[in-house]
């Protein structure tokens, strides 16, 4: 086991949203400086919840690894590589599902939450019920030392650490118990007030247009409490300045804050300078994605040669676990 390895993945939902620049690919970045870093597309994921629609698994899988690398996700720095290229992470679920109690995966927190969220869906399937065993499995097939995730995600990272210790206790010890590298994230809120999200339909995407992430923020909850222009107002209940409050200048914010409160400016003047703001922060990335769009073999190729990296690692452990268990 290397300790300054790190796995983590994400599901191609399509283009990333700006909750997925600072909740995921801002961390990215900084720990693909300092670890030995294995980021997947978990594409065999997505089947747990999409597996009767898989026809835009391989298009949002391409603009998903488009947005990782045009904000600033290396490929000669960390391993980016496909799940479904790396036969190991099946092998590994299929064994590791044999030894997981069925009372573990029920009593995972997100189990019924999920089912209730995703109502129209039918997620009683054995794949769904089953899917902490696989995201075990793609943590530990690397031996990773460190996973990276937020206080809500903990229950998820212990699901994996019983795994590897129940393995490590029937047969031998294979499999460090990898631990939690917390991340701390802002909150994202997306158009309406709510967590930024997709489904929701009130995302800015990162690989949208200016002008188009312009109308959206214009068109942004802000405080509902002021009525009239000539009302003041209180930035720190107004949806639209909680989300832009990222990306304003310090010395900006305070004359934001006394504007705002003495209605000395308006929620449309005040929505406009903050539109500008994230315009030009998103600027070069958006124009790295276009350079990085005109070449359309690149994520195949990075893919490719991820997986094969990942391939030979994962053989590697799984080696071991075959010699473990006496197949």
């Amino acid at each position: 086991m290397s300790d300054k390895r790190i796995v983590s993945g994400m599901r191609p939902t399509g283009r990333l949203h700006l909750g997925h620049f600072h909740g995921v690919l801002a961390n990215w970045r900084e720990l693909q400086e300092t670890y030995e870093c294995f980021f997947f597309a978990a594409d065999w994921h997505s089947l747990t919840t999409e597996y009767d629609n898989t026809s835009a698994i391989r298009e949002n899988t391409r603009e998903m690894v488009l947005d990782w690398l045009a904000f600033g996700v290396d490929p000669d720095k960390s391993t980016i590589f496909l799940q479904s290229r790396v036969p190991q992470h099946a092998e590994l679920n299929l064994i590791l599902s044999m030894i997981t109690p069925v009372s573990w995966l029920e009593r995972n927190p997100t189990y019924k939450e999920m089912q209730e969220n995703l109502a129209t869906k039918d997620l009683s399937t054995f794949g769904f019920l089953g899917y902490p065993v696989l995201m075990a499995s793609d943590i530990i097939v690397y031996k990773a030392a460190k996973v990276p995730v937020g206080h809500d995600q903990l229950p998820h990272l212990e699901i994996t650490r019983e795994i590897a210790r129940r393995f490590n206790y029937l047969y031998r010890e294979v499999f460090p118990e990898p631990a939690a590298l917390l991340t701390e994230t802002p909150k994202v809120l997306g158009l309406d007030g709510r967590k930024m999200s997709k489904s929701y339909g009130n995302a800015i995407y990162l690989s949208e247009s200016a002008d188009e992430t312009r109308k959206k923020v214009m068109s942004m909850v802000t405080d509902t409490q002021r009525v009239r222009r000539s009302d003041r107002g209180e930035p720190d209940r107004c949806v639209a300045f909680s989300l832009n409050r990222l990306y304003i200048p310090e010395e900006k914010k305070a004359e934001i804050y006394a504007g705002c409160r003495s209605a000395a400016i308006g929620c449309v003047e005040c929505k406009k300078l903050q539109a500008e703001y994230l315009v030009e922060t998103l600027a070069p990335f958006r124009a790295r994605r276009e350079e990085l769009t005109a070449n359309p073999g690149l994520v195949d190729d990075i893919l490719n040669a991820g997986s094969a990296r990942a391939s030979a690692v994962a053989a590697e452990t799984m080696a071991e676990v075959r010699d473990a268990i006496q197949l």
